[in-house]
């Protein structure tokens, strides 16, 4: 299909489609390629209608370049550079941000083949839009088509769509418009939509983002409508994108950006950013002085109408000595002096009502607001400082800072606390070395004559000081007063004593180590700076010696040793050993001195090597497991390495099993000689010389433990897991607590049996067959006697009347015996014959306790409250301990079990 000299595409008919496809014929396909396209501009000037505001970087237009070959690269450019530019894909974009005057602004846009040079020009016209007057809808323009762009490829004989960037000039919208909505504003359509049924779609901020549904779009006819009034102030411009898809949702079209920008409105008022404005002006200020500056900010669109803000002062409170003493600039808000007269003593304070209003200050369409500036007038330096004397006295002690030696008071006529009143004060004589200085009381305006370096009385005894003072700001012109006021400062030193002092200070002595105690090593001495006192000698004492080597002659200050100086010692510190001394005088008060000595100790071979480590492990097999050894020397060079390692001859074992190799100057390596040895702790002496003159050399026993190894050369014993693991002090503190828990916890079973046996002392857990006791009972009178108590004696009666155990329930206790525990708890004991005697009753019941695993562990006493009429059982007195021991038998006791073997023993004469 071809478009002839932009004539809009038509459909073809099919019958002559099928010709053009089965024809194929290339000139003819040349014929229509170069009809369709034209290389260059479209037309030669091109006009748009754009805001009157226009922003840095805005985009304002896209000029429509026609390449026939889109392998060729187009360069655009813009005759006003620092105005507009266009980009590469022919968008103008303001460079700047500026307003468009009511002329149309005219550029040329060019278009460069940088291959062939070939250039191509159009002229753009830009007209700013017409302000918006609120016209009906019948009197606005016709609703504009906004095309999706289309370009044409040369690889076939039909139209096709070129993916390409392209910008509709921004739709311009007022503000607060009053509708009716939706308003329309432009139709999206694609050329495409006469063959196809198409689908339009806006997307982006106020479309389908928040705010969502301010803009809307026909799906069907593409037209976009606002559906709600704008505000700027709060959205300034909207960018959405329209598409264009079939019934299927297939794109159809490119997307383009439409650029909505929201035209601004009058409807906001200035706003002062303070409503009270202070500000200061000096008394006899000349006419244009500035005082203040005024500042007022409208919501509304700076760059236009809207925004343009005018100052204006209403009126001046008070009017003396003139009603205008001020004026305002009207587009900056500055306020400046406008008549001379200015006078604190008369005026202190001056009010304006300032008044800011927009649309340029058009008092009919522009809307106002106030506010207030205070003006004080401050006060001037027409009074100098005076001093109230001539000359001041003051005295300090020597060595004395930071100390207030004289009071200098001066007198000023001008406002207090102002910079008309400050004194400021200086020295301009009597102190070369700046020993003093001269502070201003900020409350009195006094000047503190202050010492801020020491004074030695030996060497100045007085200081005259001449000073001066002035106010902090310069007198005002005219003034027919000096600048500023002089006096004298007399200052007296006082002579104190001081303290005395070690030259040099630290001193530094050099000396060999070893040197034996009562040597003489050095004299430190002080001097004393009072040379017009009198003063005895001075007296020396030592005030620190970490290591205790050193005295001092406390007259001479002659210093002896007192040990063996050892450069290897803890106290000395790279080769340095610090001590103090003190020196004291006799003066009033006593003063004294410290001073340090330093002794470099220079190092002597008096260390023989040692080896490190002292333990070491290895194999039984002769391995590639050598033991690294070090040799540790505390001398320094050159007393030190490199070292020398050898075994020693004897034992001849140590050569034998073992041999050492030297590997650097302080390490060797030790390794077995044999095929194998033993497992064991073997103790290898190892002779190590240093490199000193003479040599030192001494014998290092090296403990190896050699052990049986795995395929990878690491120890499997036990010694090797402990070694590896943890230390012997490690295992101790373990073995400690296991037996402190095991210690723990057998204190815990003997309480629990302890507290098991005392319940079961209290509560005698005797099975109701055995249990014959009745309970003790108190009573509170005698009565009438045994017989007129209600008592179960059925326990006491003889064996042969009681109720046999066949019709007697299981687990039956006395009625006046307090149960134990619940029945479930104890098993019934099996039922014996109940013998005729007493005795043999108890008998049985003691041989049914020992067998019987639940009984209690001793032996229960029974308490019988009666005996009965009488009994077949014979007497018991023979058990009663008050009869005759010595004619008693008592040996049928034995037979009774264990339990009674040992009364048996006391009262029948037994050794036991």
């Amino acid at each position: 299909m071809c478009r002839i000299a932009g004539t809009p595409p038509r459909i073809l008919p099919p019958l002559a489609l099928m010709l053009l496809a089965a024809l194929q014929q290339a000139p003819i396909k040349a014929t229509c390629e170069e009809m369709l396209c034209k290389m260059g501009f479209p037309e030669d000037v091109h006009s748009a209608v754009v805001s009157r505001s226009v922003h840095g970087g805005q985009p304002l237009l896209n000029v429509r370049f026609q390449s026939c070959d889109e392998n060729r690269k187009i360069y655009f450019g813009s005759s006003e550079p620092e105005d507009f530019r266009v980009g590469e894909d022919g968008v103008v974009y303001a460079e700047r941000s500026f307003q468009l005057s009511a002329e149309p602004t005219e550029f040329v846009v060019s278009a460069q083949d940088k291959e062939t040079q070939e250039e191509w020009q159009m002229k753009v016209k830009l007209t700013p839009e017409p302000a918006f007057t609120g016209a009906s809808e019948k009197d606005q323009k016709k609703i504009e088509d906004i095309i999706f762009p289309w370009q044409q490829y040369k690889d076939s004989s039909h139209l096709k769509r070129q993916k390409r960037d392209w910008v509709i000039p921004p739709i311009n919208l007022p503000e607060n418009s009053r509708g009716p909505f939706p308003q329309e504003l432009v139709r999206i359509r694609s050329d495409r939509d006469k063959s196809l049924s198409l689908r339009y779609s806006v997307t982006g901020p106020g479309a389908d983002q928040p705010p969502t549904g301010i803009f809307i779009i026909n799906p069907i006819s593409g037209q976009l409508s606002v559906t709600k009034p704008l505000d700027r102030e709060q959205i300034a411009s909207f960018h959405l994108r329209a598409h264009a898809v079939d019934v299927n949702g297939n794109q159809v079209e490119n997307p383009i950006d439409i650029v909505i920008n929201v035209i601004d409105m009058n409807d906001n008022r200035p706003e002062f950013l303070h409503q009270v404005w202070n500000g200061t002006v000096p008394e006899g200020s000349k006419p244009g002085t500035y005082v203040m500056t005024v500042t007022a900010i409208d919501a509304d669109d700076p760059n236009a109408q809207n925004g343009m803000l005018r100052y204006r002062i209403l009126s001046q409170a008070p009017s003396s000595p003139s009603p205008n003493m001020f004026t305002i600039n009207n587009e900056t808000g500055d306020i400046i002096t406008v008549a001379a007269g200015l006078d604190r003593e008369k005026v202190q304070q001056y009010t304006l009502i300032i008044q800011a209003t927009d649309m340029e200050g058009n008092p009919t369409y522009g809307l106002s607001n106030t506010a207030t500036a205070v003006i004080t007038v401050t006060d001037v330096n027409d009074n100098p400082p005076e001093f109230t004397a001539m000359t001041f006295y003051g005295e300090v002690p020597e060595n004395r800072v930071d100390v207030i030696v004289a009071n200098l008071t001066v007198t000023d006529k001008d406002q207090p606390h102002t910079p008309a009143w400050n004194a400021r004060y200086q020295m301009t004589g009597g102190d070369p070395t700046g020993q003093f200085t001269i502070l201003t009381d900020p409350n009195s305006n006094d000047g503190l004559v202050t010492v801020v370096k020491p004074i030695d009385f030996e060497t100045n005894r007085m200081f005259v000081l001449t000073v001066a003072a002035e106010n902090q700001v310069p007198l005002a012109k005219g003034i027919q007063h000096p600048p500023q006021s002089t006096a004298t400062v007399s200052i007296t030193v006082i002579d104190v004593n001081e303290s005395p002092y070690f030259v040099p200070n630290p001193k530094l002595v050099r000396q060999e180590e070893g040197l034996l105690a009562g040597s003489m090593l050095t004299t430190f001495t002080a001097r004393d700076p009072d040379r017009y006192m009198q003063q005895t000698s001075l007296r020396y004492s030592k005030l620190s010696d970490p290591a205790n080597w050193l005295k001092i002659d406390p007259v001479n200050g002659q210093i002896t040793t007192t040990a063996v100086l050892d450069r290897e010692s803890i106290y000395v510190q790279n080769n340095m050993y610090n001590a103090t001394f003190l020196a004291s005088d006799n003066g009033i008060p006593p003063m004294s001195g410290t001073g340090t000595l330093q002794i470099y100790l220079l190092d002597i071979n008096d260390n023989a090597p040692q080896v490190n480590p002292k333990e070491a492990t290895t194999c039984e097999t002769l391995q590639p497991n050598a033991i690294n050894i070090t040799a540790v020397d505390p001398d320094i060079d050159p007393n030190a390495g490199p070292f020398a390692f050898e075994l020693p001859d004897s034992p001849p074992s140590i050569k034998r099993n073992w041999t050492i190799v030297r590997i650097s100057g302080d390490h060797a390596q030790l390794s077995l000689r044999i095929r194998f040895l033993e497992a064991g702790i073997y103790d290898v002496p190892i002779v190590i010389t240093d490199s000193g003159n003479p040599h030192a050399s001494s014998t290092s026993v090296l403990k190896v433990k050699v052990c049986q190894c795995d395929i990878n050369g690491d120890c499997t014993d036990v010694d090797r897991i402990v070694g590896a693991g943890l230390g012997t002090g490690a295992i101790i503190a373990i073995l400690l607590c296991i037996i402190i828990l095991l210690i723990l916890v057998l204190m815990f079973v003997v309480w629990m049996k302890r507290r098991d046996k005392e319940r079961q002392a209290k509560q005698l857990l005797i099975d109701p067959e055995d249990d014959v006791r009745d309970n003790i009972l108190k009573y509170d009178e005698e009565g009438g006697g045994e017989e007129d108590q209600d008592y179960d004696l059925s326990q006491l009666q003889q064996p042969d009347t009681i109720e046999p155990d066949a019709i007697k329930p299981v687990g039956i206790r006395r009625l006046d015996e307090r149960p134990i525990h619940a029945e479930p708890q104890y098993p019934v004991r099996s039922a014996a014959p109940h013998p005729g005697d007493i005795g043999d009753f108890i008998n049985e019941g003691l041989k049914a306790a020992d067998n019987d695993p639940t009984a209690p562990p001793y032996d229960s006493l029974l308490v019988f409250d009666y005996e009965g009429s009488g009994s077949t059982a014979g007497s018991l007195s023979s058990l009663n301990s008050s009869s005759s021991g010595g004619e008693q038998d008592y040996d049928y006791l034995n037979d009774w079990g264990p339990r009674f073997k040992k009364l048996a023993d006391m009262y029948g004469g037994g050794d036991d």
